[in-house]
């Protein structure tokens, strides 16, 4: 494990996995909201996000946060661990709910509320981007792990398990 993408609904957590992992493998993060978003809410261009983005694969070992449909595709290609947090609608709704107010390192600015637009993308998640996740993830599913987690319960046995076997 040392190129590795964390991706699911928006509010499943990923985020907090993700440093999970950073915290247990030591390996760099990158969060996709911060190369996209900028601090006054606008995002830069395709091309510099890419850009950017391949920069980060460029490099030996990473942690990469966030769905972004677009580059998933990209991203499969380079990374050599997968974990989808495929977590039920009322999950992700209330995770997105309980960041509000939240200083947060994987955003560049501060929620104040849920945002109309972004519980709709919630809403649509597992109809528009969950079938198009599950057919990449089979494309590239034999030359990868990929770890499919429907429950933080489950996400959080994985990461005990296997911070106890790396303590030993």
């Amino acid at each position: 494990m040392k190129r590795i993408l964390v991706i699911g609904c928006p509010g499943a957590g990923k985020s907090v996995f993700a440093r999970r992992l950073r915290e247990k493998l030591n390996l760099p993060l990158y969060y996709l909201d911060m190369i996209w978003h900028k601090p006054d809410k606008s995002t830069c261009a395709r091309e510099e996000f890419d850009r950017k983005l391949r920069r980060v694969l460029e490099k030996g070992e990473w942690i990469i946060d966030g769905n972004y449909l677009r580059t998933l595709e990209m991203r499969l290609k380079e990374a050599d661990t997968v974990f989808l947090l495929d977590y039920p609608l009322e999950v992700c709704l209330a995770g997105a709910r309980e960041r509000i107010g939240r200083k947060r390192e994987d955003m560049p600015w501060f929620e104040a509320e849920l945002d109309e637009e972004f519980r709709q993308w919630i809403l649509d998640f597992s109809r528009d981007q969950l079938p198009v996740i599950y057919r990449l993830l089979k494309q590239y599913g034999n030359e990868r792990d990929i770890f499919v987690f429907r429950s933080r319960e489950e996400a959080d046995g994985f990461l005990k398990v296997n911070v106890i076997m790396n303590e030993e």
